[in-house]
């Protein structure tokens, strides 16, 4: 099956974005399944019941969050109320919301989305490889599933690159989120499972990681709070993951970055 995740919707550049481009995407690979990080869709800072929709109506099948979850108070109830909109799922139980769930793709095969949280310099959740190992004990590729992918939405590569492994051939990709920037290692681990630090953002790259850049200097420059950092709004460019799998085994036969409009260097795969 065909899948396509594009990393965290930063503001209207990213919504711009995204919906300017993802028709050109839907044309051109036909995936089965979209995916996209939206905790950074308002302004920023969290995502609405209203921005869901907006995705939702685009060809999104699943969006998920990350630290940013939270910051719109409203999303409280309406993430216990639409499983496609996923947070961490180490986050402590009861929390609003579920961390994972399988879903039906456009061709008919089951899709297991499952997202944890690092803990590197990040918020002290649960311990997102035990998180796993919990979701996938009675879940396996080949019975309950037949393509599965786990977002880790962590500040540190080595994390990152850890759960990948620690995931190697139990799911058919692993990818990071939350730093906004694009790595150049996607991959194909031994065992099978895809593998990419960074999705990268949607949104605009002359700035600091998606805020304008002033605000963001000054915080460095004197160390302390100045203006409220707000989203860039120049051009966005549309930075994701296309994935391949193998029906029969689920493992990945193919991983290849998606960069589209704006200022990087634009790579699209071709089928």
């Amino acid at each position: 099956m065909r899948l396509v995740y594009f990393g965290d919707v930063m503001g209207k550049s990213g919504r711009i974005g995204l919906d300017s481009h993802l028709s050109l995407v839907m044309e051109s690979l036909s995936p089965d399944f979209v995916m996209v990080n939206g905790e950074n869709a308002a302004h920023g800072f969290g995502i609405t019941e209203k921005i869901c929709t907006q995705f939702f109506a685009l060809g999104v099948d699943v969006i998920t969050t990350g630290n940013h979850a939270w910051d719109q108070r409203e999303i409280i109830n309406y993430i216990d109320s639409e499983p496609r909109l996923l947070r961490p799922l180490n986050y402590p139980e009861h929390t609003p919301g579920n961390g994972s769930g399988i879903f039906e793709a456009r061709n008919g095969a089951k899709v297991f989305v499952g997202q944890v949280m690092g803990r590197l310099f990040m918020d002290s959740l649960d311990d997102p490889f035990v998180a796993m190992d919990r979701v996938l004990l009675n879940n396996k590729m080949g019975d309950s599933f037949d393509c599965a992918v786990v977002d880790v939405h962590a500040e540190a590569t080595s994390e990152k690159m850890a759960i990948g492994q620690y995931l190697n051939g139990r799911v058919s990709m692993v990818v990071g989120t939350h730093s906004h920037i694009p790595t150049a290692d996607a991959q194909i681990f031994s065992n099978g499972t895809a593998y990419q630090t960074d999705l990268g953002m949607c949104g605009d790259y002359d700035s600091v990681i998606g805020m304008r850049s002033d605000a963001a200097i000054g915080r460095f420059m004197k160390r302390m709070p100045t203006e409220r950092l707000s989203p860039s709004d120049g051009i966005g460019t549309v930075c994701g993951v296309f994935l391949e799998s193998d029906d029969n085994t689920g493992h990945a036969m193919r991983i290849e970055p998606i960069r589209i409009g704006g200022r990087l260097a634009q790579h699209m795969p071709t089928l």
